[in-house]
């Protein structure tokens, strides 16, 4: 991080390297089947702008289009899952595990949790929503 607002992280080799405005400094843990299988569990995303989205290296970024809605960004040299942008949305959803470190940020909800694997249990006392 380089500031409270300035969102700044990258993919695991390093061919990743970006910065985006914070939208909102919460991060939301999403249990649906997508970003299960994107992840390999359930995604934990932060909100950024999306039209502040920069790179400083983006010689391993990919996108891969997921569904009508939205695409995937990842890293196509190690396979880093990053990010999450729907068709026409304002921010971008960044993996939060792809932030530089601290972030001061804590986890504020969960959704889709109609969808969550049948391998592990929410025991959280966040919210919870079905749905999104």
């Amino acid at each position: 991080m380089t500031s409270a607002t300035t969102l700044t992280g990258g993919c695991l080799c390093g061919a990743v390297r970006f910065t985006a405005p914070a939208i909102r400094q919460m991060v939301v843990n999403c249990h649906c089947g997508m970003c299960r299988r994107f992840h390999g569990h359930y995604g934990a995303y932060v909100r950024g702008a999306a039209d502040g989205l920069k790179f400083s290296e983006e010689r391993g970024l990919a996108w891969y289009a997921s569904s009508k809605e939205a695409r995937r960004g990842f890293c196509r040299i190690c396979g880093s899952s990053l990010f999450w942008h729907g068709t026409d949305h304002p921010y971008i959803a960044i993996a939060a595990g792809g932030l530089d470190q601290p972030t001061g940020f804590s986890t504020g909800q969960h959704i889709f949790v109609a969808d969550k694997a049948d391998y592990y249990e929410i025991t959280d006392s966040l919210p919870q929503h079905e749905q999104w």
